[in-house]
């Protein structure tokens, strides 16, 4: 015969809490387990036949009838587990937090981990730690420009309107200079990728002049018109008009988006607009080329042909934009403009608030 074991009343509080715990189907299957254990032996049953309704071990049922019995609900909780005591309290911790955020080193711009470590008599490791866990990045800054253009509000709602609803019987270009393009040459041969190491180029270089390119980018297909200039004067744009102009079927209105670059705004190039009633001129706000979409096309280009690229002379750096346009317009593929207006203004809002702090 074995030990006798103590019948278990619960009170009607605690069956129903029981009950509950029984009752989740997914969460806290652990708890559930127990609460299932004890509901069984409170209705008579014996350790081994829980054991075997359950399809758990009868030294599992015996474990947790004894917890109960001595700490009732509270006691089929886990415990915590061993293991070495906390060595920082949560008052260092909030004074390492608050040092970071409101003060800064002697002689430094920013705390770093060992200088927080000297300062707080806590180890490097740990410094490393809690600023993992509160996400604090002190060597890392971010820049931003707001505009300060008086019309900001009515231009970003005339661009962004001829993104998301373009008009019938018109071309919508974004229109941009890339300017002082380096043809850069690495003073060794560049080592080539291979297995397990990355390919590899002096960090010095040569440079051997520089070119511009002028660029229309069509909205609506993702072809663009480019023209590439030594110079980058107001004649050199009114080339790349004409240029933009014979490319664009005569029996369409075209509207140009542009920045407030010096050379748009020449009396020539005035003039050249007033002889050509078709051109309607949107012009971004200052400090925002961000809603002119010719910066993305500049981006890929940088990224995909020109800062990797090794060019001898201004002639090789050109004829590798050329080819890059060509292969480009072979397959274009336009960007997807999916901010309205109100958002953008909300999100900048926002950001003036945060920044200013003023609450307006």
């Amino acid at each position: 015969m074995g030990r006798p074991t103590t019948p278990i009343v619960l009170t009607d509080e605690e069956r129903s809490k029981l009950q509950e715990w029984a009752r989740r189907p997914k969460t806290a299957q652990r708890l559930a387990l127990r609460a299932r254990i004890v509901l069984g032996c409170a209705d008579g049953l014996e350790s081994r036949q829980v054991a075997r309704q359950l399809r758990i071990t009868d030294q599992t049922v015996c474990k947790w009838r004894s917890r109960f019995g001595e700490s009732r609900l509270e006691g089929l909780t886990d415990e915590p587990r061993p293991g070495a005591p906390r060595k920082i309290s949560d008052a260092q911790v909030e004074a390492l937090i608050t040092r970071t955020l409101e003060s800064s080193p002697a002689q430094a711009t920013h705390w770093s981990t060992r200088r927080m470590a000297q300062a707080t008599g806590l180890s490097q490791s740990a410094v490393s730690r809690i600023w993992r866990a509160f996400s604090l990045q002190p060597h890392r800054v971010e820049t931003f420009k707001l505009s300060a253009d008086p019309f900001f509000i009515e231009k970003v709602r005339d661009i962004v309107g001829l993104y998301m609803n373009p008009p019938d019987r018109a071309m919508v270009l974004c229109v941009d200079e890339k300017g002082q393009i380096q043809a850069l040459d690495r003073t060794r041969p560049v080592l080539p990728l291979r297995p397990g190491v990355p390919a590899r180029q002096s960090h010095d270089y040569i440079r051997n002049g520089t070119t511009s390119l002028f660029a229309a980018l069509d909205v609506a297909t993702g072809k663009v018109i480019g023209s590439l200039h030594h110079r980058q004067r107001h004649q050199e744009f009114l080339r790349f008009l004409e240029k933009v102009d014979a490319a664009v079927p005569e029996s369409l209105d075209v509207h140009l988006v542009m920045d407030n670059y010096g050379t748009h705004k020449m009396p020539k190039v005035k003039r050249w607009f007033a002889r050509h009633p078709r051109y309607h001129l949107h012009f971004t706000p200052t400090s925002a080329s961000w809603l002119n979409q010719v910066e993305r096309f500049f981006g890929l280009l940088t990224q995909q042909r020109i800062r990797r690229g090794t060019f001898g002379s201004v002639r090789e750096l050109e004829a590798a934009i050329r080819d890059y346009l060509v292969q480009h317009n072979e397959n274009p593929k336009p960007f997807q403009w999916t901010a309205d207006a109100d958002s953008i203004l909300k999100k900048v809002e926002r950001f003036c608030v945060r920044t200013s702090d003023s609450g307006h």
